[in-house]
């Protein structure tokens, strides 16, 4: 058995339908069911006695340990966060409360469970915290990508409550030993994610003859990473990756917002033409950049793949070929995480911004 938080969100749904594509062990999958957990994602496990749904917020400290002692499990796969750098600048507590106090009560929860086992379970436990490139800060274009060993230096409150989670996980091991691993990715994209993320967001806007906004001069660089590589990375560390280790997982795919941007225009005009036949790119619009943006993350992904010998299934082409026809294909799950919430959102982020 093994838990995973968030599991309801965009890269922790994907694990768990991953999972139990790979293995036949159940899932626990921890929920608190925000504007971003959508159980939608989950439909196809339903009726999976193996997937086993618990609405809960890691940091409640009286149902975790509940479900810690009713479930027993070998490993938990932490998620659960806050994660939209636009969110964390209006609204910075949510961020502190969840990906701070949050990790720690989960934690302190943990450790109070495995603290019980026996040594050989004890040994054979693991934490793995799933975190970010974020942390690590912004690079200059020809600074070269960020290791394991760089220092952090978060430049938003998301990145900055992420750094703080990281650190509480480190401490845990070094100070009671709990055997924890922690991973740190670049930017994902994939099946089920929310849109408000630059790629769901630009394939939903293109298709509703929306206006497609670019922060700045859309030169800010990122490396992106197919969420089912992510996952089966996660998968390899669990497996075997040394505990008190970090491993940052990448998808070797450096690119500027803007080419990201284009390279979706163009799929959508060979997949879904617009119907005056005019290109999506049309419907490019710059927008003022938001607060403190960094500039470029890059992620050196050799640590992983020479210690694990995991690297990604997927180059970009391939991966974003494989999301946008995925957006195409499931509009009426895309309808249904575009709530008035999620309107409200999106007006208030860009209304001020043309």
């Amino acid at each position: 058995m093994i838990f995973v938080t968030g599991g309801a969100g965009f890269i922790g749904a994907n694990f768990a339908l991953d999972w139990l594509q790979e293995h036949d062990e159940p899932v626990v999958n921890i929920d608190k069911l925000t504007y971003a957990g959508n159980l939608e994602s989950l439909v196809t496990l339903q009726e999976d006695s193996r997937h086993i749904f618990a609405h809960a917020d890691i940091g409640d400290t009286v149902l975790i340990p509940e479900l810690l002692a009713k479930y027993q499990p070998r490993a938990i796969i932490n998620f659960a966060a806050e994660s939209h750098v636009d969110r964390s600048i209006h609204s910075p507590e949510d961020f502190i409360q969840t990906n701070v106090v949050g990790t720690f009560n989960l934690l302190e929860s943990v450790r109070a469970y495995w603290s019980k086992l026996d040594e050989q379970e004890k040994a054979d436990f693991r934490f793995l915290h799933v975190s970010t490139d974020e942390v690590y800060g912004s690079l200059a274009k020809d600074d070269p990508a960020f290791t394991e060993l760089h220092q952090y230096e978060p430049n938003s409150p998301y990145s900055a409550s992420k750094a703080a989670s990281d650190h509480l996980v480190r401490s845990y091991h070094h100070t009671y030993g709990l055997p924890v691993l922690t991973t740190n990715c670049s930017n994902n994209y994939g099946p089920y994610h929310f849109p408000e993320k630059l790629i769901p967001l630009m394939i939903v806007n293109a298709l509703a003859g929306k206006s497609l906004p670019i922060y700045g001069d859309g030169q800010q660089i990122r490396d992106w990473l197919y969420v089912k590589d992510h996952c089966s990375a996660i998968r390899r560390v669990i497996e075997a990756g040394i505990t008190g280790e970090t491993y940052n997982v990448g998808g070797w795919n450096e690119k500027p917002n803007i080419e990201i941007v284009h390279t979706v225009c163009a799929l959508l005009d060979e997949l879904r033409p617009r119907d005056d036949k005019k290109s999506y790119t049309e419907q490019i619009t710059f927008v003022t950049d938001r607060l403190g943006h960094d500039r470029r993350y890059a992620i050196d992904a050799r640590k992983i793949e020479r210690e694990l010998g995991w690297k990604p299934a997927e180059t970009f082409d391939t991966g974003i070929r494989k999301t946008v026809q995925w957006y195409l294909d499931n509009q009426e799950w895309v309808a249904n995480v575009q709530s008035g919430a999620y309107r409200d959102w999106v007006e208030t982020n860009y209304a001020d911004r043309s």
